[in-house]
């Protein structure tokens, strides 16, 4: 009764004429005591809980839930209070916009309202009822108009928060336990898999972090590759210089030029080949192998076949020191045989139709060598066999062809930037520009779908990587055009591991060890970054579901906006860096000497000057 009583007061001391309001405030002050006093009754019995409730146990719970987020069966574990915060907080500034929007009509609403002046008196009883009815009628809209938006705002909300928790599965217990684990080896137990299973432990991926920066080039690092031993790392960058690192005491042991005229875009070591030979590739469409010492020297670097296109990566045979694979955007994929004296043959132009398809990726099966599979500029993965390969054949000599089903009919412009087969060949990782990362089984029929997808980072303003991560590929990892890098438990589909790899905002490259748990990355910042699981607690995913959110939205826009998005963002690219090769070309051009000896396969370009065929290296 009393608050009854206040409100009833109080609406009748804004009504009544001046010489009423003393009684006014009477009557409040009189209901006051009573209001507070039913007011701290309710505070408290809501702030002051039983023991049972609000005991230590319950400030144990609560901690233990932030501290072991990654392994909870929440969605991709993300409880913590910031998190909710900066949810609550978007959503004001959201209601807040569509109010400051609206505001237009609202003051054209008070401009038509007569009288609305601050000194107006009224001098009817109708004038009265009409403004009266004018206000009621304005805030009736200005109450729809925000209903509106927040049923608006919180759709869009609930349709985030159903493709947060879809496609995904509960994470598996964990597989590895350190104690037990190390208790063993100690007794001779275990000991031949011990670095396989720490390597593929869920905990130490949630460890990892940034231990070092490997800064050399002066251009940004486009390729990565351990040597099968794991003790060397090569880079190449922009800058047209290749640098090969010991990666563990952080020192540049060998750096010399490529030889390449634009972008490096991938430099390998040739397994078995004690280290001394490389293979690389460029925008420029040349395919070169430089020679090294075992002086940390370079001796040369020597074209042994030109795409017509820039040539974005190379594909090795895992027991060959000889034999490898090219694939460029003139659709042609080579065999190169470093044993003839033309090394290059043409094995297949890829065609759907009768049309050529570019391809920006290339990878061998590890455990059947005579098969690759391609990507690039359409939505399918085609696997081919070299033995069989016939451009007489009305498939072109396509064994088998993948692609998500969604896809199939799609008239967006869909493209694979990478694809790579896991450690034993069993399954196929495709990552598509502006799309999501799908996972094949590599051994089912033609035209099968996919089996998994990985979800969250955006993948449009370069052509981005994909790898496995784990001596039995437990994991998938990507970069993103946010900057972040993301690691996926391959079965669940969750994101394990989320951290901020590129100060410049885009991570392309990323390279784990073959028989350490770490990782080399690299990106449009001009450093290679190393990572290690050295954190005393996983890490927390601080920030993810927003930056998710962030990702999706800004792919719906342009997919919407720029139906042909893709092609316009890689020329951005490339025009940006272009600058970064001029004057390493003219100090080339000036200061190397070449040769007449060509390994240019008679299938190469006629139509395009590769630069020079030998080059003599001077490393630094």
């Amino acid at each position: 009764m009393a608050e009854s009583d206040g409100k009833s007061t109080a609406a009748t001391g804004i009504s009544e004429e001046t010489g009423d309001a003393s009684a006014s405030k009477e009557a409040e002050e009189q209901t006051a005591p009573s209001q507070t006093t039913e007011e701290q009754t309710r505070v408290s019995g809501v702030s002051a809980p039983s023991d049972a409730e609000s005991g230590v146990g319950g400030e144990v719970g609560h901690e233990e839930e932030d501290t072991d987020s990654m392994d909870g069966s929440g969605l991709y574990s993300l409880t913590e209070d910031g998190g909710e915060r900066e949810q609550e907080s978007e959503g004001s500034r959201r209601r807040e916009r569509a109010r400051v929007s609206d505001s237009p009509k609202r003051a054209t609403r008070k401009r038509n309202r007569p009288g609305l002046g601050p000194n107006r008196s009224s001098t009817s009883d109708n004038d009265d009822d009409d403004d009266d009815d004018d206000d009621d009628d304005g805030r009736e809209e200005d109450d729809d108009d925000d209903e509106d938006d927040d049923d608006d705002d919180e759709e869009d909300e609930q349709a985030m928060e159903a493709w947060l928790g879809s496609d995904v599965s509960d994470l598996r217990g964990p597989t590895w336990r350190a104690v037990p684990s190390l208790r063993s080896r100690e007794i001779g137990r275990d000991t031949t898999q011990f670095v396989r299973r720490v390597c593929g432990a869920r905990g130490l991926v949630q460890r990892l972090e940034l231990q070092g920066r490997l800064e050399r080039h002066t251009g940004c690092v486009n390729t990565l590759h351990f040597n099968p031993s794991g003790t060397r790392l090569a880079s190449g960058s922009d800058d047209l210089r290749v640098i090969i690192w010991d990666w563990a005491v952080r020192r540049a042991e060998l750096e010399f030029d490529s030889g390449h005229k634009s972008n490096v875009f991938q430099a390998k070591f040739l397994p078995h080949s004690g280290d001394s030979t490389l293979a690389m590739c460029a925008r420029d469409g040349q395919i070169r192998v430089a020679e090294l010492s075992a002086t940390q020297r370079c001796k040369s670097t020597k074209r042994v076949a030109q795409h017509k296109g820039a040539a974005h990566k190379l594909a090795l045979e895992p027991d060959s020191p000889c034999c490898f694979l090219s694939a460029g955007e003139d659709a042609v994929v080579f065999g190169i045989d470093l044993r003839l004296d033309r090394p290059a043959n043409k094995l297949v132009v890829v065609k759907e139709g009768d049309k050529k398809v570019g391809l920006y990726t290339i990878f061998v099966n590890p455990s059947k060598t005579h098969e690759f599979a391609v990507g690039g500029r359409d939505q399918y993965i085609r696997i081919y066999d070299q033995r069989r390969i016939s451009e007489n054949d009305n498939n072109n000599g396509v064994m088998k062809k993948f692609c998500p089903s969604h896809l199939v009919s799609s008239e967006s412009k869909t493209n694979i930037t990478c694809l790579v087969y896991s450690h034993d060949g069993t399954e196929l990782l495709a990552s598509y520009n502006d799309e999501d990362i799908y996972l094949f089984d590599s051994s089912h029929s033609d035209g099968a779908d996919y089996r998994r997808k990985y979800k969250g980072h955006r993948n449009n303003a370069t052509v981005k990587g994909v790898n496995f991560y784990g001596p039995s590929s437990e994991f998938v990892v990507s970069g993103s055009d946010c900057g972040h890098i993301y690691l996926w438990d391959k079965y669940s589909a969750r994101i394990v591991q989320f951290i901020e790899g590129d100060l410049g905002g885009v991570v392309n490259c990323l390279e784990p060890h073959p028989h350490l748990p770490s990782m080399a990355t690299s990106g449009l910042d001009h450093d290679v970054k190393l990572w290690a699981p050295t954190a005393e607690q996983p890490t927390g995913l601080k920030g993810l579901k927003e930056v998710m959110k962030k990702n999706k939205r800004e792919r719906d826009e342009d997919s919407v906006r720029h139906g042909d998005q893709y092609d316009t963002q890689l020329l951005w690219f490339l025009m940006r860096h272009m600058r970064n090769r001029r004057p390493q070309r003219a100090r080339r051009e000036g200061g190397d000497g070449d040769t007449d000896e060509s390994w240019s396969s008679p299938d190469s370009s006629d139509e395009e000057d590769g630069g020079p065929d030998h080059v003599q290296c001077m490393s630094s």
